[in-house]
């Protein structure tokens, strides 16, 4: 039988704290827990999730980082725009930009995320998820879109 691939559009949150650190989540290493259609358990990610039918960019980034952080967004752009694609999904993913947030970070009940930190964006970890990383780069470089496959 054949395997069934996934196709979606997805969000990652850059929030960035006042030493311009930016916040990452370490993903479960149980791959049902860490629930990623790309199979990115056990990797650093930013606030990240799927894009809901009628909802807008802005908005589930909004969600996904309220969800995951428990921290409200109150101010967020669009920054980039790639596709992630590996053997087990492809994404159109749109990077964006959380300019002003407030809250204090909690960590969900499901254990998908086991704990948050904030990296210098010189220092990042070596197992930050590629989606992740393309999102962080585009910012860094102040490039809009990424076309790297991985």
């Amino acid at each position: 039988m054949e395997k069934e691939l996934k196709f979606g559009i997805g969000v990652g949150v850059i929030l960035l704290n006042e030493k311009r650190e930016v916040l990452l989540g370490l993903r479960n290493d149980d791959k049902d827990i860490a629930d990623s259609d790309l199979r990115l358990e056990g990797t650093f990610t930013l606030p990240s999730g799927k894009v809901k039918y009628g909802e807008t960019f802005e908005e589930a980034g909004i969600r996904k980082v309220k969800d995951e952080t428990n921290l409200d967004v109150n101010k967020i752009k669009v920054i980039s725009l790639q596709n992630d694609i590996n053997e087990y999904a492809h994404y159109a993913t749109i990077g964006l930009l959380g300019e002003e947030y407030s809250g204090d970070i909690k960590i969900k009940s499901t254990n998908e995320i086991v704990k948050w930190e904030w990296f210098s964006l010189n220092n990042l970890p070596s197992n930050l998820c590629f989606p992740s990383k393309k999102i962080i780069d585009c910012y860094i470089n102040n490039k809009f879109y990424n076309d790297k496959k991985d």
